[in-house]
């Protein structure tokens, strides 16, 4: 029997809040253990919470992002258990009446546009760090109650690589929206995979088996690959899945039996008494409405719309948000919008690169900390942006070679000149005159016998070799379109 996945995701993101979510210790990462600490987020007795105003704002911006209703009332819960990293014994969570609801997930896989539905995304507060040792237990509370929010999917992602896209569009979102740095090596995101296995053909959900603490989006999709074909083969021996919690071995390639899969009524949720339900204002909602930001997916298609862009120039912006914010003031300044983009992915985002390390390297020879370190970025250009847009004026009207511009550019990025005072300094107008060019050609023909032969002898691109001698001779300046005619034309004669 032909077999199929039906995966859900449940993914839990810190959120990028100056403090905690329901007191002013510091949301902060790297203290020293139990030095972001208090009363509240100790769960000592007698200690009231409050809400973080941000925290809500975010968890609202997401359900923004994320296409959710927001409900006009949500309310925050108890989820009762007892585990060393739970101080309190109870986590604040939403669950019934959460703060957004309803939405969906857009993302290119496969070629295609595909949408995973979104149930929720509600608000909660992070746990503290568990951490083993040869014979004994720690506990870090730093990050307890670090503002978290659980974004719940629907069932419908079919594979481990669907899984894998998916979470990397939701990632993309958050960092867009300003929702959170989504650092994965900081534990900022987490998820847990929910997967069971179901004939083909039929609509009835199989045992759902979770696997718990997913810490990388690559471990998800391994768990995934292992996890899938695991239970088939369970069924085609016969044998019977049960709702379980598993977890991940990522060293052995495997998942683990934890503990059999608690259902809601075990965690005995109800109402936290200590805070009030929720219920935002048409004035504080429009406040967070004015966050909201283009989505990724959006922004690359409307650069291929608007700028004409390639596919691959315009994922390049996607992905890279601050060269994507340089390049769309150049582009509205220029007739060549593709080559104001050639220039900046290929030429700029090089330079960039190698001034990054350099500042790396130096700065690390001062013994400075890598979150110390002040590294270049497109704001500390010593160029102006409308430099760029005249430097491609320059290649299209055939003042500037290509090969010259790669000059001219250097040069403008070491000192700021602009590309028209570089030009005129140095002499490097292109030489689009016939006569100049004649000679140049005549002299390469000369000199080359062989060349002509084969070109002649019907290897047309033997002639690509005397263009590049003719570029040569004139150090460059030669107009290479002139250069082709005029070669072609003597060489026919």
């Amino acid at each position: 029997m032909e077999y199929e996945a039906v995966i859900g995701l449940e993914t839990h993101v810190q959120l990028k809040t100056k403090s905690k979510m329901w007191c002013g210790c510091a949301n902060s990462y790297g203290s020293d253990p139990n030095t972001n600490v208090c009363p509240v987020c100790l769960g000592m007795p007698g200690v009231l919470p409050v809400a973080n105003d941000e925290a809500l704002k975010l968890t609202v911006l997401t359900g923004y992002l994320l296409n959710c209703e927001i409900p006009g009332r949500a309310k925050f819960d108890r989820k009762n258990y007892f585990y060393p990293d739970v101080p309190k014994n109870y986590q604040i969570t939403q669950y019934d009446q959460p703060s957004t609801k309803n939405g969906y997930v857009e993302f290119e896989f496969e070629g295609r546009l595909q949408r995973v539905r979104i149930t929720r995304a509600h608000l909660e507060e992070d746990v503290s760090k568990n951490s083993h040792f040869d014979r004994h237990s720690g506990v870090d509370c730093n990050r307890a109650g670090v503002p978290l929010l659980e974004i719940v999917s629907e069932p419908d992602i079919t594979s481990p690589d669907m899984a894998y896209a998916y979470l990397n569009a939701l990632k993309d979102i958050l960092t867009y929206g300003g929702v959170s740095d989504c650092d994965m090596e900081k534990g900022m995101v987490r998820c847990d995979v929910n997967v069971s296995v179901r004939p083909k053909g039929t609509t009835a959900l199989g045992a759902k088996i979770e696997i718990k603490n997913m810490n990388t989006f690559s471990g998800a999709r391994k768990a995934l690959e292992y996890e899938i074909p695991r239970q088939i083969d369970v069924l085609n021996k016969g044998g019977k899945l049960f709702q379980t919690t598993m977890r991940w071995d990522d060293l052995s390639g495997m998942t683990e039996e934890m503990r059999s899969k608690e259902d809601a009524h075990d965690y005995r949720y109800f109402p936290d008494p200590d805070l009030m339900p929720f219920e935002p204002t048409e004035a504080w909602l429009l406040d967070v409405q004015k966050r909201v930001v283009e989505l990724p997916l959006a922004r690359k298609q409307r650069f291929i719309e608007q700028y004409q862009l390639p596919a691959g120039d315009a994922e390049v912006f996607k992905n890279d948000v601050a060269l994507g914010n340089y390049f769309e003031p150049i582009a509205k300044l220029s007739k060549n919008p593709k080559g104001v983009a050639n220039w900046v992915i290929n030429n700029l985002r090089a330079k960039l690169t190698e001034a990054h390390e350099k500042a790396v390297a130096e700065q690390s020879a001062m013994g400075m900390d890598p979150e110390d370190m002040t590294l270049p970025s497109v704001d500390d250009l010593k160029f102006s942006p409308d430099a760029l847009a005249e430097l491609v004026d320059l290649v299209d009207s055939g003042k500037i070679s290509s090969k010259i511009a790669q000059e001219v550019f250097a040069e403008m990025f070491e000192t700021g000149a602009t590309p028209g005072s570089i030009v005129e300094k140095k002499g490097l107008s292109q030489v689009s005159d016939t006569g100049a060019l004649e000679k140049f050609c005549d002299e390469v023909i000369a000199a080359n016998p062989k060349i002509v032969e084969d070109y002649r002898g019907g290897k047309v691109a033997a002639i690509n070799s005397l263009k590049g001698q003719v570029m040569k001779l004139s150090k460059g300046k030669a107009n290479p379109g002139l250069v082709g005619e005029i070669l072609e034309k003597k060489l026919k004669a």
